[in-house]
Order: structure tokens, then sequence, then C-alpha cells
């Protein structure tokens, strides 16, 4: 059995829309790469961080929190080391601390002949995620370990379903250089919303949860509104209300806030739309002196994988 494995742990975009703390996809383009190695001597390390300042303790870093709930429960024979190399950019609302989270559990999981499933992976990365945002939610780690689209039905207990992505289905994000922390971005949320507003809410999961199923882009069109969060989340972010004028009119099926921002996604039918919705949303930041990052991608089906 091998000692030492290599991966790619990817970006996710959470909520998608109508979805909040529900509805995940991951993707393709960007993710953290991180080493996980197998020791005699037990314990867990976190030798190296290149990318980002994060910190080295275990119980400070959300890799090192959720290997260390792994690690208790499971109390293998041996110890791991954990490289991280961070090119997510914490804060940015494209799930850079549950690609560290999951990718910890995951490895170790491989390297001790896999006797966890994606399930109780997503239960212990949990507790990594806890540390970022105050609270346990697993709508970015879902996706990065199940791959694809996902839906949390319920946390506790812990019940994740894996939903179809359609072929010609592609994401077009923008990340506007700012910091938008998940925990501040979650307490200007209501505690209350109009039941108008719910109604609207959860109609429009069923259908993009049926669009899903059934490739149905007009439905995936008309699905893709949020009715609860982004008029309060929106005002986050810069220039919000033109990159998703901008997007929709370049032919984008949807746009809304990637998690809890700043990064705005799309989703467009066909790569040749996607990279159109990117020029357009590029122009609207190139207007101000805001500095951004652009990246078009599949729907990475698959997860976390081995380099």
């Amino acid at each position: 059995m091998k000692n030492e494995i290599k991966i790619f742990s990817p970006a996710t975009v959470a909520n998608v829309a109508c979805g909040f703390d529900v509805l995940g996809f991951c993707l393709d383009s960007i993710g953290d790469e991180m080493i996980i190695r197998k020791t005699e001597a037990q314990g867990l390390k976190i030798t190296k961080v290149e990318g980002y300042d994060l910190p080295y303790e275990i119980e400070q870093n959300v890799a090192g929190v959720s290997a260390h709930a792994m690690y208790t429960a499971l109390e293998p024979d041996c110890g791991f080391e954990i490289e991280i190399y961070k090119k997510i950019k914490p804060g940015s609302g494209i799930g850079s601390s549950a690609a560290s989270a999951a990718g910890s559990v995951w490895g170790m999981n491989e390297l001790l002949g896999n006797p966890l499933n994606q399930t109780q992976l997503t239960y212990y990365a949990m507790k990594g995620e806890a540390l970022a945002s105050q609270c346990e939610h697993a709508d970015n780690l879902a996706p990065a370990i199940f791959g694809g689209f996902t839906l949390v039905k319920s946390i506790d207990p812990l019940h994740i379903l894996q939903l179809p992505t359609p072929s010609e289905l592609y994401a077009t994000l923008i990340h506007p250089q700012i910091e938008v922390k998940t925990s501040e971005s979650r307490a200007i949320l209501p505690k209350e919303i109009p039941l108008q507003n719910a109604i609207s809410q959860w109609a429009n999961v069923g259908s993009l949860v049926h669009a899903l199923h059934t490739a149905d882009y007009d439905l995936i069109k008309e699905s893709l509104i949020d009715s609860v969060v982004e008029s309060h989340r929106k005002e986050l972010i810069p220039h919000f209300d033109a990159v998703k004028t901008a997007a929709l009119n370049a032919g984008a099926l949807g746009c809304a806030i990637s998690g809890a921002g700043p990064s705005i996604f799309a989703l467009s039918k066909g790569k040749k739309t996607a990279t159109a919705v990117e020029s357009a949303m590029r122009i609207v930041y190139s207007n101000t002196e805001i500095e951004f990052e652009t990246y078009v991608s599949k729907i990475n089906v698959e997860g976390i994988y081995k380099i």
C-alpha cells in the first residue's frame, strides 16, 4: 500500500442561486494541491504550506481540524504529514476552506485503504469547515468529495444526494480581489423571510433538480433565481448587478453569488457561451480599480482526485 499521495482538491460553488446551504457543484479548472504522507510515528503534522499564509498548528488549520477528527475516530497505528499547496484564495467564495478540509481526510482515507465512504468523509470534513464559517455545513464539501452537483438533504443525520450534470453545462467565475468572510456574510442575513419568497425559493430548488435530471437548459435558466439571500449579500460585492446583467446579456443561463462571495458565477450551455460570458464579466471590472481573476470550467464530476 502506498505511503504517500498527491491530490487535486477542487474549488466549488455553493448555494447555486436558489439552494442556500444545500446545493453545490464542483469545478475543474481551479483547486488546491495537497500531499498526504503516512508516517510510522503516530500523530498529525502540517509540514508545508505554500500559496497563502495559513497556520501550521493542527487545531488552527481547517485541514488539520478535519484530519484530527477522522484520526481520533479511526485510531490508526500510524501518523500523517500534510503538505498544502494553496491555490484557492481564502475568502474567495469558491470553497477554499472546504478544499483543505476535504482534501486532508480524502487523502488519509486513500492511504488507509478507503475504510470510509464519501458521506463519512464529508462528516469529518465538516469539523474543519466549521472552523472557517463558525457552523457545520456541507454545501461546498459535498461536491468536492462526491463530484458534480450535490444536494445536502440533511446535516443530522448527514445525507448527501448526488445529482446528474448535463454534459454541455459550463461555469464561468469572476473573483474580485476583495475578501468577504463567510461568518460576516452569514451575519447580515435576516432570521425570517417573507412566505412568498420562501415559496419561490423552494419551487426554484425543485425545478433546478428536475432540470439537472432532464438536461433541460431552459428550465435551468428559469430556476437559477435567488429570492432569499442575494438581495442582502450583493451589497458586499461591488458592481454585482452590472456583472449579472452583462453575463445574462452574453447568453448565460443564470448568474449569482458563489457561496458567501465575493466571487460571482454564471452557468452556460456550451464552452463558447461560457467564454463569451467571461469576456462580458471582465469588461465590467476592467472599468474599475478592483483587481480580479476569471475562470471558465467544465463541471468536475469526479471531485477530488489523485495527481
